[in-house]
């Protein structure tokens, strides 16, 4: 008969994440006298000092939802580290016969740390100081945190400050419709930066002193290994937000030189708008991009950088296609928001499923509609192009500044231009640039060199009403509040595909497509100015001249 030998650990020596003593109640840990050490994956190792109590292990296992690994430790080790946590309850990180660490709560969530400001050292453009500070006392203006998926929250002692400081970010974040949260360390502080509207803005500067904790927290939350901090890492947040609001939370860790960024971008299906006619199309340019998409067969490219809205579009296109006698398949990575009724593959390289190997898989799933996450290589573009040449609609993004030059990009990948010129109905660029703030929006003047500069003619400076934003609560005195989105829309006529046949530069099906009635993202931006809803800045922000 074997007997496993059962690891023996130095917890004086050892040094103790709070955001794992954090998830099992401290009765619990009293009760079996064990304490959580580290997680790998799916696995828990706990210090205990009897290791033959498998009682305690399937009650942690049960409350935790990890597998749980036993190691052996001195029961007045445990004792110590549980009697710091007691005294120690609103510190971050436990270390273990060292007393308590030198920062107690007044430090954690105080105003300076060290000479360096602290959680409550907000920029005022942003909001009042005393708003975040009602979110860390439990006042969250009737917004609740509800578990979803994450076991963590639903046995975490939600007391404890880093969670409550971590909690308090992400609801700051929804309320202030934020896109994405960047969690950023330096070397004497952590800055926390939102991006609203599409710029980003620093929030608040954490000490550095807890930034582990913080991490770590955010990390147990997204299912990612604590452990491991010198590779990139993906994961998943999902809540909701009291009973009927659901919120995702896209997660992406990253070693830099200070420690770990990390960047989470926020998927909120209430929001996601899927009715194409609010998406800010001109009438013709709606028009022509319906038409395109609901044509038997054939590929409709959507270009622009990152966040700028392409998912947003695709999707209204599919919930425009989607019915109950048509088999839509997708591939993403990731999957940003699930829809009903829409086949939606996630891809994972690190098994080999990629774009490519997902539409050789589509083509015999018998689909109607395809939508490939993004053209990368060859490959992709070889096989999307096939599929719309053989009887199927084909959805799909490229990175490419404007809708001519994606010509020229899937050339260079070498795609052959007859085969683009037969299998492309229509290519769309676009940019998202914030709105003028309706509440503070009031009448401005420009010189009219510099409005002939952008490209308007004297009649439409005439007409022109510009319109800024002021500043005002509303839109936390930036004079933005939301977006508004620019679009290029360039269909692909016998002319244009004759044109691509035979080689035309990206400048050659402009010029050709602008004199066919195209409106460039300049001409577009131009006619949103003059309607009042974005401004000169905000313009020569997000496009260039033609």
């Amino acid at each position: 008969m074997s007997h496993e030998i059962v690891p023996v650990v130095d917890l004086i020596s050892r040094e103790i994440d709070r955001a794992l003593v954090n998830l099992i109640p401290l009765k619990i840990l009293r009760k079996h006298v064990v304490v959580p050490i580290s997680r790998r994956g799916s696995t828990l190792t706990v210090a205990t000092s009897d290791p033959t109590n498998i009682f305690a292990a399937d009650e942690l296992k049960f409350i935790t939802g990890y597998n749980v690994e036993l190691v052996v430790a001195r029961k007045e080790e445990i004792e110590q580290v549980l009697g710091i946590t007691r005294k120690d309850s609103e510190s971050g990180i436990v270390h273990a016969g060292a007393g308590v660490l030198d920062m107690d709560m007044e430090e954690v969530l105080g105003d300076t740390l060290d000479g360096e400001p602290g959680v409550d050292d907000f920029d005022e453009d942003a909001f009042e100081v005393g708003d975040f500070g009602d979110l860390i006392s439990g006042a969250i203006d009737d917004v609740e945190l509800v578990e979803q998926e994450d076991d963590d929250i639903l046995h975490a002692n939600v007391d404890a400050p880093i969670i409550k400081l971590v909690n308090s970010i992400l609801i700051k974040a929804i309320q202030m419709k934020v896109s994405d949260i960047h969690i950023e360390p330096f070397e004497r502080a952590v800055w926390v930066r939102f991006r609203v509207d599409g710029v980003l803005k620093r929030i608040m500067q954490l000490p550095a002193q807890i930034k582990n904790p913080v991490l770590s927290r955010l990390k147990i939350m997204s299912h990612l290994d604590i452990a491991e901090r010198r590779l990139p890492q993906d994961g998943r947040i999902k809540l909701k937000i009291g009973k009927k609001r659901e919120m995702d939370f896209r997660v992406s860790s990253l070693p830099t030189l200070f420690g770990e960024k990390i960047v989470m971008r926020l998927l909120d299906k209430s929001n996601l708008q899927l009715d194409m006619t609010r998406l800010g199309f001109d009438p013709p340019a709606l028009e022509l991009f319906k038409t395109a998409i609901h044509e038997p067969w054939g590929m409709v490219l959507v270009t622009g950088p990152t966040g700028s809205g392409k998912t947003t579009t695709l999707y209204s296109a599919l919930a425009e296609l989607n019915s109950e006698d048509t088999n839509i398949m997708t591939a993403e990575d990731p999957v940003e928001y699930n829809l009903l009724g829409i086949n939606q593959v996630q891809m994972a390289e690190n098994i080999g499923l990629n774009f490519a190997s997902a539409l050789r898989s589509f083509l015999r799933q018998d689909p109607d509609i395809i939508l490939v996450g993004e053209i990368r290589d060859f490959e992709t573009a070889e096989i999307s192009i096939k599929a719309a040449l053989t009887g199927h609609m084909v959805l799909s993004t490229l990175h490419t500044n404007d809708a001519p030059s994606t010509v020229n990009r899937l050339v260079n990948m070498g795609v052959e231009p007859f085969l683009i010129a037969s299998a492309t109905n229509l290519i769309l660029a676009q940019r998202l640039a914030r709105r003028i703030c309706a509440e503070c929006k009031k009448r401005t003047k420009e010189s009219e060199k510099v409005l002939e500069k952008l490209g308007m003619s004297i009649a439409e400076i005439q007409q022109a009403e510009l319109m800024i934003g002021s500043g005002c609560s509303v839109c936390n005195e930036t004079g933005y509040k939301g977006r508004v989105a620019l679009y290029e829309v360039m269909g692909i006529d016998p002319e244009l595909k004759e044109m691509i046949i035979y080689g035309a530069t990206a400048n050659e099906l402009k010029e050709k497509a602008v004199e066919k009635g195209m409106d460039t993202l300049r001409m577009a931006a131009i006619k949103k100015m003059t309607a009042g809803e974005v401004s000169l800045q905000e313009i020569l922000r997000v496009t260039k001249a033609d």
